[in-house]
């Protein structure tokens, strides 16, 4: 009996442990599938967002050129000077510098909620550029008008990267990549609508219902992310005032190359996308091309630029951000010196400006995952900030000295004059390659 009874007990503690074994599994299991359930709803809320945002950028950041755009319609129109069409473009980055500068020193970008502060901003800067239209020969109020739009503009960009750095971290290249790109798709859209019939005839539609239309896309765009894109999980919080950090972004040296490197690449990026558009159109007609074509390839150069971001972005996070922004800028720099060599030959010139535009973008984004991995996460916001105030300040001179040059040396050899802003990215980037805290970038990939 007492053998039975050992054996009855004996068969119970078994049967004891199976169910135990068996209710762990099913525990795990249950654990398991939730995880995954959550991984998969986190990755469609993330990839949703992104979506959204990056279709926002580009209908607002459909400003930026349709100053640029316009101007030979505005200025047959208005008999403007070579001094009033470079400050139709100028006079938006100084509206962009002047409001990101405020931005950054008063934290706005790490205190409050990015997506109503690109909301905001980009109802401003619909209702700013909209206001030209109906203006009759104002070109100073004009001006007045394009300084508020960069206003508007500058609390649309860096917001926006930090929008998407709060969904993204070990594929934060990509995740800003792919909103850069929609910022320079959007950028060529004026150029497009220029190009094409589609308001309309012969590639040159009123210069008012261009602007009209635009302005109509930023509000949208606004309407989109006040609707429908909210942050992710990472760099959230809000930020204690402290304007004392935007001086803090030059003085700490990694995050200071990493600006550098960025500087090195706005003083190319902006002279080649302001002025190649001509470039092409005076190219075509020497030799006797059609004009809407030149405009064609003045869109598609510039638009470039949003493939040129996506694959950079891709590649960076696995190679690094170093390696590929190097590369990037030797392509691209190789770009500026060759540009005059192919200007009575407008084939290979479009050619040329195709895959200029492509790599003259593709290291940009980067820039800004760099200092966003290096800097104080709690100020994400405000070193993006402070990073676009000085590139776009650059941009001025970048901008305003082409036209000068254009009568001394001609539009053959004017782009060479870009070919130091490469070189002196190139030259930080290997530098900040080589310090220890570059393996806070791209997961440890420098």
């Amino acid at each position: 009996m007492a053998q039975l009874h050992t054996l009855f007990d004996l068969q119970e503690i078994v049967g004891n442990t199976s169910f135990h074994v068996m209710s762990w599994r099913k525990t795990n299991a249950f654990l398991v599938f939730k995880r995954l359930r959550q991984m998969t709803i986190s990755s469609i809320e993330k990839w949703r967002n992104l979506i959204l945002l990056v279709t926002a950028e580009i209908l607002i950041f459909s400003l930026w050129f349709s100053g640029s755009a316009i101007l030979p319609q505005m200025t047959e129109e208005w008999q403007l000077s070579g001094a009033d069409q470079a400050w139709m473009t100028m006079s938006v980055q100084v509206g962009f510098v002047i409001g990101a500068f405020l931005s950054a020193l008063l934290n706005l970008p790490d205190r409050i909620p990015a997506s109503r502060l690109i909301v905001a901003s980009a109802w401003g800067g619909a209702v700013a550029n909209a206001g030209i239209a109906f203006l009759d020969y104002a070109p100073t109020l004009a001006l007045l008008l394009r300084f508020c739009t960069g206003m508007g503009l500058a609390g649309t960009y860096p917001p926006g990267m930090k929008l998407a750095a709060t969904w993204c971290k070990e594929d934060r290249g990509l995740g800003i990549g792919l909103l850069v790109g929609g910022i320079v798709l959007g950028s060529s859209i004026p150029h497009l609508l220029n190009a094409l019939p589609l308001l309309g005839s012969d590639g040159m539609p009123p210069w008012r219902t261009v602007l009209l239309v635009i302005s109509a896309f930023a509000a949208l765009g606004a309407l989109v992310v006040g609707t429908g894109v909210y942050g992710g999980p990472f760099l959230t919080g809000v930020a204690p005032f402290n304007w004392r950090f935007a001086g803090r972004v030059l003085t700490h040296k990694p995050t200071r190359l990493a600006n550098f490197g960025y500087l090195g690449h706005m003083w190319e990026l902006y002279g080649m996308w302001t002025w190649v558009p001509f470039f092409l159109i005076i190219s075509y007609g020497a030799a006797g091309w059609s004009t809407a074509s030149a405009r064609l390839a003045g869109f598609a150069a510039v638009a470039a630029g949003a493939f040129g971001s996506l694959v950079a972005g891709l590649l960076a996070d696995r190679f690094g951000r170093s390696r590929v922004t190097v590369a990037s800028l030797m392509l691209s720099g190789t770009c500026t010196l060759c540009a005059g060599i192919f200007f009575s030959s407008p084939g290979l010139l479009t050619v040329l400006c195709l895959l200029w535009g492509f790599t003259v973008v593709a290291d940009s984004a980067q820039f800004s995952a760099a200092v966003s991995e290096l800097t104080d996460p709690r100020y994400v916001g405000t070193a993006l900030t402070v990073q676009t105030t000085l590139g776009f300040l650059l941009t001025l001179f970048s901008i305003r000295i082409i036209p000068p040059l254009v009568e001394i040396i001609g539009w053959e050899w004017v782009f060479v004059v870009l070919a130091p802003g490469p070189v002196f990215g190139i030259w930080s980037m290997l530098k900040l390659r080589l310090m220890p805290e570059a393996t806070r970038m791209a997961s440890g990939n420098r």
